[in-house]
C-alpha cells in the first residue's frame, strides 16, 4: 500500500493557520456578499486581487481571488478559458466587484463558473476589496486562536494522562477522544500493545499495521512518519523514539490543522514512557543476565546492575507493588512505575499468591541510595535495604509489607530491620530461640500468626492481607495457640511470638 512520509522536520510548535470556510465569510452581513453560481463548499486560504487576463502564473491555489472585470470589457476575453485557468490554478473562489466597470456579473462568467465548479460572489459597489481581506485574515486569526486553544487542551489533557497509574493506555485514550478517532500502540511486527477509541473497521486496522512496519522498522532510512487514507479514513503512523521498535498509529474521519501538533505531543510522551529507563545501561543488564546463567553468584553480578560499589556490596530493596483498582499490570505499566521510582530492573510477573491475591505483583530491584515513596494508583511494600545474598529473604519481606498495606489500604509499607530491644539481642541466639518456639507451627500458620499480629490481630484485614476467609483466619490462629500451647490473647506472648516471627 503506498504510503506518504511526512516532513522529517519536528513538529511545528503551533498549528498552521487553518482554512476560512466560504460560508463564515458569506456570513458577514456587513460586507453583503452574494453567492451567485459554483458550489456552497469551499475553504479559503489567501486573499488576492488582479486584473490580469491570466492571472494563473501568480497564484498559489486556495485563493479568494478578487477582481472588478476590467478586461472582460475586450470582446476577445474569453470567460471560459479565464475561469478554466483559475480552476487549474487552484484558485478557491472568485469575487467579482460591481461597477465601475460592470453594472452586473457579466452572464457569460456566471455560467462558466458554473461548469467549472468555481464559487462565484458578487461584491457590493459599497464593500471595498480591502474589506474582504480584512474580514478574511481576522477569520484566519480567530480560527488560528481557537486552535491554538484546543492545542493547548489536548496538551493538558494528555499530560495528566501521562501521570496517571496507567499512563500509555490514558494516553491512546486521551488521544483518540482528541482526535475523535482511534489510537493504537503496535510493535514493527504488527502486533497490538494498547488501542483506544472508536472501532474503525478491520480493513482500516490492517492498513494501520501497514503503516506501523513502515516507520518501526529497523532498516536504514526508515521514515519518522508516514500518512494515508483509507476510504474517508485519515491514516497516520509515528515511529517511537527509544529503540523499542514500536508505533503510534491513529484513524479518523478529519484531519484538523492542529491534529499533527497533538499526536506530535503524544508521541514525545508515549517515547518517555516507553523507553527502557537508562538508570542501568541495558548492555550490563544483558552481561548480568548471561553471567546469572553461566553459573556466576548474584553478588559477582550486582556491580554490572549499577547497584553499588564495585566490590559487589551495594544495598539493594526489593519493592512489590499491585494496581489499587485491582487492574492488571502490563509491561509498559509496569515499567512507567519502575521509572518514577528510578530503576530498570521490574519483573511483571513474580509468582501466583505473592503479596496476597490472585496472580502476581510487579516486583521492582531499587538500587542503593534510591528511595522510595507513595506512588499514585499503586500500593507498594519494600524491604529493608538488603546486601545482595539477602535479596531472596527481602523478596518475602516486600510481599509481607505489600499484604499489609493492601490490608490497611495504605499506599506504602516498608518491612523495617531490626531496631530497638530487639536488636540488643545477638542474632544467633535469637535465630535459635525463634526456631525452638515456631518449631511446631507449618509455614503456613507461621505466616497467618505473623500478618494477624502485625495487623493488631484483626481479623478481617487478616483475611484481606492473605486473600482468605475470615473463618479461616480463626482456625489458623487457633490452631497455632493449640501447637505452642500459649494464649494468644495475652500480650506478652504476642510480644515474644512478634519477636521470634520477626527473625524469620
Amino acid at each position: 500500500m503506498p504510503y506518504t512520509p511526512a516532513p522529517d522536520s519536528a513538529a511545528p510548535t503551533a498549528p498552521p493557520t487553518p482554512p476560512v470556510p466560504l460560508a463564515e465569510l458569506l456570513a458577514r452581513e456587513d460586507l453583503g456578499l452574494r453567492r451567485i453560481a459554483g458550489p456552497a463548499e469551499a475553504e479559503l486560504l489567501w486573499v488576492h486581487t488582479s486584473e490580469m487576463a491570466d492571472p494563473y502564473p501568480y497564484l498559489l491555489g486556495g485563493e479568494l481571488l478578487l477582481t472588478a472585470g476590467v478586461l472582460l470589457t475586450d470582446p476577445d476575453h474569453q470567460p471560459d478559458h479565464y475561469v478554466s485557468r483559475l480552476v487549474e490554478a487552484g484558485a478557491a473562489a472568485l469575487g467579482f466587484g460591481v461597477r465601475p466597470v460592470h453594472e452586473a456579473v457579466p452572464r457569460g462568467l456566471v455560467e462558466a463558473c458554473d461548469r467549472y465548479g468555481l464559487p462565484l460572489l458578487e461584491v457590493p459597489p459599497e464593500t471595498p476589496f480591502t474589506a474582504i481581506a480584512r474580514a478574511v485574515w481576522r477569520l484566519m486569526a480567530e480560527a488560528r486562536h481557537r486552535e491554538l486553544r484546543r492545542v493547548t487542551r489536548a496538551q493538558q489533557a494528555l499530560a495528566t494522562a501521562a501521570a496517571r497509574p496507567d499512563p500509555v493506555p490514558a494516553v491512546l485514550q486521551q488521544l483518540a477522544s482528541q482526535l475523535d478517532g482511534r489510537a493504537v500502540l503496535l510493535t514493527a511486527r504488527g502486533e497490538e500493545v494498547h488501542a483506544a477509541g472508536r472501532d474503525v473497521g478491520p480493513e482500516a486496522v490492517a492498513a494501520l499495521t501497514r503503516l506501523a512496519r513502515v516507520v518501526a522498522g529497523d532498516r536504514p532510512g526508515a521514515p519518522a512518519s508516514a500518512t494515508d487514507t483509507h476510504g474517508d479514513t485519515r491514516l497516520s503512523a509515528y515511529a517511537l523514539g527509544g529503540g523499542e521498535g514500536l508505533a503510534l498509529t491513529l484513524a479518523a474521519r478529519r484531519r484538523g490543522p492542529g491534529d499533527h501538533t497533538v499526536a506530535g505531543i503524544a508521541v514525545i510522551l508515549l517515547s518517555l514512557l516507553a523507553a527502557p529507563h537508562q538508570g542501568a545501561d541495558a548492555a550490563n543488564r544483558s552481561a548480568a543476565l548471561v553471567r546469572l546463567l553461566l553459573g556466576a553468584s548474584p553478588s559477582e553480578v550486582a556491580p554490572l546492575l549499577g547497584g553499588g560499589p564495585g566490590s559487589g556490596s551495594g544495598l539493594w530493596t526489593v519493592v512489590h507493588a499491585r494496581r489499587t483498582d485491582g487492574a492488571p499490570a502490563d509491561a509498559l505499566t509496569a515499567g512507567a512505575l519502575g521509572a518514577s521510582l528510578g530503576t530498570a530492573l521490574v519483573d511483571t510477573g513474580g509468582g501466583e499468591g505473592r503479596g496476597g491475591g490472585a496472580g502476581s505483583p510487579v516486583r521492582l530491584l531499587l538500587p542503593e541510595g534510591n528511595g522510595i515513596a507513595p506512588q499514585p494508583g499503586w500500593t507498594l511494600g519494600a524491604s529493608a535495604p538488603t546486601p545482595v545474598p539477602g535479596l531472596d529473604a527481602a523478596d518475602s519481606l516486600a510481599a509481607r509489607a505489600l499484604a499489609h498495606a493492601r490490608a490497611t489500604r495504605a499506599p506504602l509499607t516498608v518491612d523495617a530491620p531490626v531496631s530497638g530491644l530487639a536488636a540488643l539481642v545477638p542474632p544467633g541466639q535469637a535465630a535459635a530461640h525463634a526456631r525452638a518456639l515456631l518449631s511446631p507451627l507449618t509455614a503456613p500458620l507461621a505466616d497467618t500468626l505473623r500478618c494477624w499480629l502485625s495487623l493488631h490481630g484483626s481479623w478481617d484485614r487478616t483475611a484481606v492481607a492473605l486473600a482468605v476467609h475470615r473463618n479461616t483466619v480463626r482456625q489458623r490462629i487457633g490452631r497455632c495457640g493449640e501447637l505452642l500451647g500459649k494464649d494468644l490473647d495475652d500480650m506478652d506472648v504476642r510480644t515474644e511470638l512478634w519477636f521470634a516471627l520477626r527473625q524469620g
